[in-house]
């Protein structure tokens, strides 16, 4: 492909992505596809010849398409969101058309410039205070694997030796039963085990499930006695399930006089701390040793883009970095190369996404965005409270709220079956005190007051069917 047919199927490429996302309100947000489908429509051997971009495109949208889950939909009320805003693609089909290799600032001095000064536009947008540096991730999960293999380091000065391995398994982690998986794949990757990372009780009675901190003392004056050695707390803002918000400033008083590391995870929550109305919802963060959200979910950052605080850069660094010789910057001992802060070495250019985002839209267009989807979820289950046999499990936290409908666990799954397979709206599951609830979260770009409504009408439309 010469440059000129490089500009000419690049503009046939944005005319289609334009189109797709004029007409995704239309279409039904999960596919109807069976495992396999698409799968049985492609060769099983790669081609030896070349075909047309025409015929590429045409395949593309005959068989991709019909099996994608549109998570740009603006009723994809699942998960979490994973917005694209148009100007983080724009930025994005930049950086995959320049493809710069960004492990150090002599590879791509701007992208690590850029990088230093998104990060700390992130901090003050979110109130983080003067002191806290970071990096970007690709994800709340390895900013969250990062900072545990930190906490080993400080309590072990492990880095590989023999002895170390053996000590490593008496280190201890501690967590609520509301942190995000992520967590236990981090003790798995660590070394640490899942048999050291040490759930503690959440507070009985409080609907925000804060991890009880009169039980993590008491753990951890029980361990210190057994012989194990505490290293570190991961704290939540926001928890997957339900939303669960640990009491930060306790978890940090607890850290600070156990000597301890404090990590927060706030990977969705975090970024509606923009506002400055939700952040009583991590009071206490400014004491933190590492804090994790990602751009990535509800700011409009194509994914993946996770911002990572830590307030001592050289703990991190003396955890993660390498430098042979191939990769010294002898010229400039000054720099920041941050493939020294993060595990892989190849890293993306995160940040110009960042730099489009906030420059076209400005904190206060993205703060009446989260505003919105606070006040539409939460109007939202109101709602379905007053409707007959519906039960709110889960009071909202932010945009997010769990429910059930009258009957057992195989009703509500079944409602939820039903639901999505309507097409209307897209939702799922988790568990609360053990019982199946339906999780709603609002999120998405694009949604509207109108998609909240929708939501309503599908909701107790499908419930009555099923009556």
């Amino acid at each position: 492909m010469d440059w000129d047919e490089f500009a000419d199927w690049g503009r046939r490429v944005a005319d289609y992505g334009a189109g797709y996302h004029r007409e995704l309100r239309d279409r039904p947000v999960r596919p109807d596809v069976k495992p396999g489908s698409v799968l049985g429509q492609l060769p099983k051997a790669p081609p030896e010849e070349g075909c047309s971009m025409t015929s590429i495109l045409e395949d593309f949208d005959r068989i991709v398409m019909p099996g994608i889950t549109h998570w740009q939909h603006p009723r994809f009320f699942a998960y979490f969101p994973a917005n694209a805003a148009p100007p983080s693609m724009l930025a994005e089909m930049l950086v995959a058309q320049i493809a710069p290799q960004c492990m150090l600032w002599q590879t791509s001095p701007a992208a690590t410039e850029l990088e230093t000064r998104m990060i700390d536009w992130l901090r003050q947008a979110v109130g983080l205070p003067h002191g806290f540096h970071g990096v970007i991730q690709d994800s709340a999960s390895s900013a969250t694997l990062t900072a545990m293999l930190v906490m080993r380091e400080k309590v072990l000065g492990w880095k590989g030796n023999a002895e170390g391995l053996s000590e490593q398994r008496r280190v201890r982690i501690y967590c609520s039963d509301q942190v995000h998986t992520s967590v236990d794949r981090a003790a798995w990757i660590s070394g640490i085990g899942q048999d050291n990372l040490i759930r503690i009780p959440t507070v009985a009675g409080d609907p925000k499930r804060p991890m009880d901190v009169a039980a993590l003392r008491a753990q951890i004056r029980s361990d210190r006695a057994d012989g194990y050695l505490p290293a570190g707390i991961v704290g939540a803002t926001g928890g997957t399930s339900m939303g669960a918000c640990d009491r930060i400033w306790e978890l940090a008083e607890v850290a600070g006089s156990q000597g301890l590391y404090l990590h927060v995870d706030a990977a969705w929550a975090g970024a509606a701390m923009i506002c400055r109305s939700f952040r009583e919802l991590w009071r206490g963060v400014e004491k933190a040793d590492s804090v994790v959200f990602n751009p990535h979910k509800w700011l409009g950052a194509q994914f993946d883009c996770s911002a990572h605080f830590v307030r001592d850069p050289d703990a991190l660094r003396q955890t993660l970095a390498i430098r042979p010789e191939y990769l010294r910057s002898h010229a400039h001992a000054e720099v920041t190369d941050y493939s020294e802060w993060t595990i892989p070495l190849g890293r993306r250019f995160r940040a110009l996404k960042l730099w489009f985002l906030l420059r076209y839209y400005g904190l206060e267009q993205l703060r009446q965005m989260v505003r919105n989807h606070v006040t539409w979820s939460r109007a939202l289950a109101r709602r379905l409270e007053g409707e007959p046999d519906f039960e709110i499990v889960t009071q909202p936290v932010l945009s997010l709220f769990t429910f059930r409908h009258r009957g057992d666990d195989a009703h509500n799954l079944k409602l939820l079956e039903q639901i999505n397979a309507d097409g209307r709206i897209y939702l799922t599951q988790t568990r609360v005190d053990g019982r199946l609830a339906i999780r709603f979260q609002a999120g998405a770009f694009a949604m509207t007051g109108e998609d909240a409504e929708t939501a309503f009408y599908t909701i107790t439309g499908m419930a009555r069917i099923m009556r």
